[in-house]
């Protein structure tokens, strides 16, 4: 009798309503938050999510695009370490330069976003530093070509001769020993990109009212600002950029093929990609370049697991 008396107490019924309101109300707000998703993830599903499962599968098949893929388990992984030798020269190409483009790259970007920042005419300066990233990579080696011609009329050469610095014209992009550096150079000039454009917004979004109390506190340089306010509050932003230069270090093809040829001579500026392309595009191997992308992707992501575990914090 008294169980039955609770069952039908208004005030319990009417707290069951309104429990069963909030709950159909929130699920209409999250049905509608995924209606609105729904665009993004439809083609992120299809052209991302889809083609690396589709090339996981094919690393581990023979497939030449004219005959079905034909399953063969580790076998492309171990010609992969084991036996070519082209892409463990490849593999050692994009390593030398990743670690010298890649921070180099990183704390160019923020150190030129940190001067602009400072000028009057920083939308000038940040319009010239920029243009040169989406430029195509193979009308800039046009210019750099010239620049470091392998002749007496190469810019570079030309200048290094009258001034009595060598003797002789250096082949800058067909010497083994250059070609790397050359490569460098090139890619630094372009690569205030992205990460540029995104420091410079970090800077510009930093309180001035902090530097005031920064420097009641006892902070007497803008380099002690940098250190104990600037970068601080500028986490998301160097997380930012530090992804995208290891993404942009490890994905170099473009300007390499520009300046050496393909293949380069001797293979001294033969990159990942470019490894990848050669079997994808042009012996139409497409199981062994499966392989080599998988592996290319897991790289990337494993040191982006680890500069985001460096560069993130508890509150983010």
């Amino acid at each position: 009798m008294q169980s039955s008396v609770e069952v039908n107490n208004p005030l319990q019924l009417k707290s069951q309503k309104v429990s069963r309101f909030k709950l159909s109300q929130a699920g209409r707000k999250a049905a509608l938050g995924y209606l609105f998703l729904s665009p993004f993830l439809i083609l992120f599903i299809v052209f991302t999510v889809v083609p690396v499962v589709q090339s996981v599968y094919l690393s581990f098949t023979y497939y030449n695009m004219l005959q079905p893929a034909k399953w063969v388990g580790l076998s492309n992984y171990s010609v992969l370490f084991l036996e070519d030798d082209i892409f463990i020269k490849s593999l050692k190409n994009t390593f030398i330069f990743a670690v010298i483009a890649g921070p180099l790259s990183y704390c160019l970007s923020f150190l030129l976003a940190w001067i602009i920042n400072t000028l009057r005419a920083k939308m000038l300066f940040s319009l010239a530093f920029y243009v040169p990233s989406i430029t195509s990579g193979i009308a800039l080696s046009i210019v750099w070509l010239y620049i470091f011609s392998g002749d007496r009329y190469g810019l570079l050469n030309n200048w290094m001769l009258s001034w009595g610095m060598i003797s002789e014209p250096i082949l800058w992009t067909t010497d083994p020993d250059t070609i790397m550096p050359v490569i460098i150079i090139v890619s630094l000039w372009m690569s205030m990109g992205t990460g540029f454009l995104v420091f410079l917004a970090g800077l510009q979004n930093v309180s001035p009212e902090l530097y005031e109390a920064g420097s009641i506190d006892g902070i007497s340089s803008r380099f002690q600002e940098l250190w104990f306010i600037t970068l601080p509050l500028m986490k998301p932003q160097l997380l930012f950029g530090a992804v995208n230069s290891i993404v942009a270090a490890f994905g170099v093809f473009d300007i390499a093929v520009a300046i050496a040829g393909m293949p380069s001579p001797n293979y001294a500026g033969h990159t990942i990609i470019s490894h990848l392309f050669d079997y994808a595009f042009i012996r139409f191997e497409l199981g062994y370049a499966s392989s080599i992308a998988v592996f290319l992707f897991f790289l990337t992501f494993g040191l982006g697991r680890i500069v985001m575990k460096l560069l993130s914090s508890k509150e983010q």
